[in-house]
């Protein structure tokens, strides 16, 4: 019986042959570059949906924990700290410290719910925040930590050129996040998790350990939160200011589980190309495009993409909450094959 290529086998695939594409495109339209914003953001949103789409704990604080992972990725590598464990030494360790954070925070919020529960986790980002803006000593205030490091596999270190070999890199992790991810979902843990988002009573007389199994939702979304950031702020090579990792990176995220499909691995790699990609990819190549072509006049404002990015951006996620209230990808679909 030949099994059938479920939707994460083809996107994947896609987004591997998207650097050959790049041969042939017009260098202004060229995708690898902005792409790889995209694979960054599935990270953080596959983060959330663990939270979020698994648990059912709503959190507008999974910005803070991108934050974390970007800043203890920097003190961990840059050269001005006495810490240097290099690269992967400082990409790894931000995984366990980002999953300290996530208990840090999920320990004293066990027992809320809905509204509350969200109102504590925006508190707990902006709380974040102000810490990094005020311990510039350690910091860096609002100037961030840099230059960071970046890979180096059989050679020198690489560079903003070698856009190649980013791309595959942060393919490849986004890659191993999925099918770790996807191993969850399978788990007695990740059944506990839909237990406990349908009903947490019935979960509580059925033997399951809620608090527990809470406690580890919040502390799996907070490491791979952890890891994006320390992703990002690699490719950077920098972890810029804090207002970086502000609410609107929380509901970006949120938007794009919601807008892929909620609860479903597919769907977040679907919302994060729809949700990042108008951005980074339509909008962004189509400015250059237009710049490229003459049109519409440097002073122009009413002609330019990104002056209506926002909204074009609202407009598309009106749209699609509206045709699909279930998400673009349901989780149903995502599910009837990897």
């Amino acid at each position: 019986m030949v099994r059938r290529i479920g939707p994460i086998t083809i996107i994947l695939a896609i987004a591997a042959v998207i650097p050959l594409l790049d041969l042939v495109l017009p260098a202004e339209l060229a995708l690898s570059e902005a792409v790889r914003s995209v694979f960054i953001y599935a990270i953080l949103a596959l983060g959330l949906n663990v939270v979020t789409g698994y648990a059912g704990l709503l959190n507008l604080g999974i910005a803070a924990f991108m934050a974390v992972g970007a800043y203890t990725f920097g003190i961990l590598t840059c050269e001005i700290y006495p810490f240097q464990f290099g690269f992967w030494g400082g990409l790894a360790l931000t995984v366990p410290i980002g999953a300290l954070a996530g208990f840090i925070l999920g320990a004293p919020t066990l027992g809320l719910r809905g509204d509350y529960l969200a109102i504590v986790t925006l508190g707990f980002g902006e709380i974040v925040q102000d810490v990094l803006k005020n311990l510039d000593s350690i910091t860096k205030g609002m100037q961030g930590i840099n230059p960071l490091p970046s890979p180096a596999l059989g050679g020198a270190p690489w560079t903003a050129d070698d856009e190649r070999k980013w791309y595959y890199l942060l393919f490849a992790l986004l890659v191993i996040v999925v099918i770790a991810v996807r191993n969850l979902e399978r788990s007695r843990l990740g059944r506990a998790w839909f237990s406990i988002r349908e009903d947490e009573i019935a979960s509580r007389s059925m033997g399951i350990r809620v608090e527990r199994a809470k406690l580890v939702a919040f502390a799996t979304g907070a490491a791979l939160a952890a890891f994006a950031g320390a992703l990002s702020a690699s490719v950077l090579s920098s972890t810029g200011e804090p207002n970086n990792y502000d609410f609107q990176i929380s509901i970006l995220a949120l938007c794009i589980i919601i807008v892929g499909g909620i609860g479903g691995v597919a769907g977040v790699l679907v919302g994060s190309l729809v949700m990042v990609g108008l951005n980074s990819i339509v909008l962004a190549k189509a400015t250059a495009w237009m710049a490229a072509h003459d049109i519409g006049g440097q002073g122009n404002v009413l002609l330019s993409p990104n002056n209506w990015k926002f909204l074009i951006f609202g407009l598309a996620l009106v749209i699609a909450v509206r045709v699909k209230p279930a998400g673009l990808l349901p989780p149903r679909l995502d599910r009837s094959g990897s």
